[in-house]
C-alpha cells in the first residue's frame, strides 16, 4: 500500500503543476458574513460552564481501556479513580484547552482545495458513514467500493463540497480489516480535496497518519494538518479507547481530530437541552485538554450532537 501510495503521489504532481486538465471547479470554503446572534446571555452562559466544570470536577469522566490515558492524566496531575473516572480540578481543562488554534488550515493534495476551519470559515463535508446506497437501476443496497468510488467522485465534482470526509458510503464488498486502506486509497488519489482518515482501531487511524505522510511528503505532513480523525464520546460521561487512542495517534503526529459527542436527549443525557449541552460540553472539553496533553497546538475541534 506504501508504495501504491507513493506512486499515486508521483503521477497526481506532475497534474497539479501543469494544471492543463480539466478539473471541477474550486471553493474550498466559505466565509460567514452573517451576524452571529446570542441566544444566551452571559449569566445563562456562565451557568453552563460551571455546570460542565462540575461535570469534570465532582462526577468525572470515564476513561476506558486505555491504561496509557489514564497514566497521562495521573501525570498532569489529575485524579484517577479505580473505575478509571477522571476527575480535574476546576478550571484545569479549560486552561489546558487554551492552547487548541482558533483557526487552522487543512492542507489538501491541491493547496486551491485547502480548507481553513475556525473563525468565520465554514466548510461543507459529504455524508459519513452510511451503510445503504440507492440508485435507480439497482434501489436501495449495501454500499460497494464500487459504489463508494462514484460517490467520492461526485463529491469531488461538486464545487460547494469542500471537503470529502470519509465513509461516503460503506463498501461492505471489502473485508473489514482492510477497508479503512481501500477508502483512503481512493480518497487520495480519485480526488484532491482534504478528507479525514480512520478511527475505530488505533493500527488503522495508524495506517490513515502513515499513508498522509507517504501523499504530502514529511516536510509538508511535520509542518500542517493534512488528515483529522473524526469520533464520538460514548455518552454519557464515557470516553472509550477508540477515542482516546485516535486522540494519540492524530493528535500526538500533529494531525487534527475532532470529537462530538452524541447525545440522544433523555437517552444518554438529561431531557432539558440546557443540562445536555453542559454534558455535551464537559464530555468533549475534557478530550480537548487530553489532546493538548498529548501534544500543545495540535488542531481540535469541539463538536456537539443533541437531538430531541
Amino acid at each position: 500500500m506504501n508504495d501504491a501510495v507513493k506512486s499515486a503521489r508521483r503521477k497526481r504532481t506532475p497534474r497539479s503543476e501543469r494544471g492543463q486538465r480539466a478539473q471541477s471547479p474550486t471553493a474550498p470554503y466559505i466565509k460567514r458574513v452573517l451576524p452571529f446572534y446570542d441566544i444566551l446571555d452571559e449569566e445563562q452562559i456562565v451557568k453552563i460552564e460551571d455546570q460542565a466544570d462540575w461535570l469534570i470536577q465532582e462526577v468525572g469522566i470515564a476513561f476506558k481501556d486505555d491504561p496509557v490515558a489514564l497514566d497521562i492524566w495521573r501525570k498532569a496531575g489529575a485524579s484517577v479513580d479505580d473505575d478509571d473516572r477522571v476527575r480535574l480540578p476546576k478550571g484545569m481543562a479549560r486552561e489546558l484547552c487554551k492552547t487548541i488554534p482558533s483557526e487552522f488550515t487543512q492542507v489538501a493534495l491541491n493547496p486551491a482545495r485547502s480548507v481553513r476551519i475556525g473563525g468565520n470559515n465554514q466548510v461543507f463535508a459529504s455524508v459519513y458513514g452510511p451503510p445503504f446506497v440507492r440508485c435507480l437501476d439497482k434501489g436501495r443496497r449495501y454500499g460497494s467500493i464500487e459504489d463508494f468510488e462514484k460517490l467520492l467522485k461526485l463529491v469531488y465534482m461538486l464545487p460547494n463540497i469542500h471537503h470529502s470526509g470519509f465513509v461516503v458510503c460503506e463498501p461492505t464488498d471489502v473485508p473489514v480489516s482492510t477497508r479503512h486502506l481501500d477508502m483512503l486509497y481512493l480518497h487520495m488519489t480519485a480526488s484532491d480535496k482534504p478528507h479525514l482518515g480512520a478511527i475505530v482501531e488505533k493500527e488503522r487511524a495508524e495506517d490513515s497518519v502513515a499513508m498522509a505522510r507517504i501523499l504530502h511528503g514529511s516536510e509538508v505532513f511535520d509542518n500542517n494538518c493534512t488528515i483529522m480523525g473524526n469520533t464520538n464520546t460514548n455518552s454519557p460521561l464515557l470516553v472509550d479507547r477508540v477515542v482516546s487512542e485516535a486522540i494519540q495517534v492524530y493528535n500526538g503526529s500533529g494531525q487534527g481530530i475532532m470529537v462530538s459527542p452524541f447525545i440522544l436527549q433523555g437517552a444518554m443525557g438529561p431531557v432539558s437541552t440546557a443540562a445536555c449541552i453542559a454534558q455535551a460540553l464537559a464530555e468533549a472539553m475534557i478530550c480537548g485538554a487530553f489532546s493538548q496533553l498529548v501534544r500543545p497546538g495540535s488542531p481540535f475541534i469541539l463538536g456537539n450532537f443533541c437531538p430531541l
